[in-house]
């Protein structure tokens, strides 16, 4: 999604006195993967919780965490993955909640292309855009194939994931959704195939998440936040066109074919109890990171997430 050539300006709630104001820190520029924050916005759900919600698209998406982490904003749009090494690295995050409950990522190739099967991508060359966490995955999912990440040369593409691809300066790339690389590429007329990270040895995880400082975060308002994209989502799955509609409606660029398709796609995608926390996932995926040498010791799910409803 990172390829979009637009950037949508900050969606600010009209500020109601008797609210209480929060912030929310996107992770990237508004898109379909924020259906249930945008149209809990839109049908009134946050007012009805008592929140005067301000949405903001960041400058840089590496910002939200850090700036959550040093208590300049209520919540920051994340990524599971990203947790594990953030607090790895000392910063003050906690998973509050959930907002896309599947993983996203693919290794995406050209479907008529030369690689038609993963062990095909040896001695060839793999995009990506973010060290670490995505040669970590890569690496899981060659394995399970008998390729090394040696026999693969890397190439950072710098978010220009499927142009890279369709272009001919790479034969895959790892870390493209498969909402929306796999949706322009088709508009594109170069149609894609992605390999599903969770079908290939890698333990399944949350895309997107909800991440607070456990040391300012005011829970009761991150509660009703949530309980309100429950609302949101519900909406969404009983009014799928509906709720495009109104997402669309919010912005212009919003209101195209990738956008639309995305929204499909997206869909089934997101959390139905987005306060509702599986252990076990998370436990899995620090296990995981342990293997692969990125985390130097197994940090306990407790210090990585909380479930909200469960907390006394």
């Amino acid at each position: 999604m990172r390829f979009l050539p637009f950037a949508l300006a900050a969606c600010i709630a009209t500020p109601v006195a008797a609210n209480d104001e929060f912030t929310v820190l996107l992770d990237w520029f508004v898109n379909p993967d924020h259906g249930p924050i945008i149209v809990a916005q839109e049908l009134g759900y946050f007012e009805d919780a008592g929140l005067s919600v301000e949405i903001i698209a960041p400058a840089d998406p590496a910002d939200p965490p850090k700036l959550v982490a040093a208590g300049k904003g209520d919540l920051a749009i994340s990524y599971q993955p990203s947790l594990h090494l953030q607090v790895q690295e000392g910063l003050p995050l906690k998973r509050v909640g959930t907002l896309v409950a599947t993983p996203l990522n693919c290794l995406l190739v050209l479907e008529d292309g030369p690689i038609q099967e993963i062990a095909d991508l040896a001695g060839r060359k793999i995009g990506f855009s973010v060290a670490g966490v995505e040669e970590a995955v890569l690496g899981a999912v060659l394995g399970s194939h008998g390729v090394a990440l040696a026999d693969v040369e890397m190439v950072n593409v710098n978010w220009s994931l499927s142009p890279s691809l369709m272009s001919g300066q790479v034969d895959a790339v790892i870390g493209a959704f498969r909402n929306f690389e796999l949706n322009q590429m088709e508009i594109e007329e170069v149609p894609g195939k992605c390999f599903y990270v969770e079908e290939e040895g890698l333990p399944s995880y949350d895309e997107l998440i909800y991440v607070a400082n456990p040391d300012v975060m005011d829970a009761d308002k991150i509660t009703r936040f949530l309980d309100a994209t429950a609302l949101a989502t519900q909406y969404i799955v009983n009014h799928p066109q509906e709720s495009w509609e109104i997402f669309a409606a919010t912005a212009p660029e919003l209101n195209d074919a990738l956008n639309a398709a995305a929204w499909v796609d997206t869909l089934p995608r997101f959390a139905l109890r987005p306060a509702a926390l599986d252990h076990a996932r998370y436990a899995q995926f620090e296990a995981f990171l342990h293997k692969a040498g990125l985390v130097s010791e197994i940090t306990p799910v407790s210090d990585l997430a909380i479930d909200l409803g469960q907390a006394e």
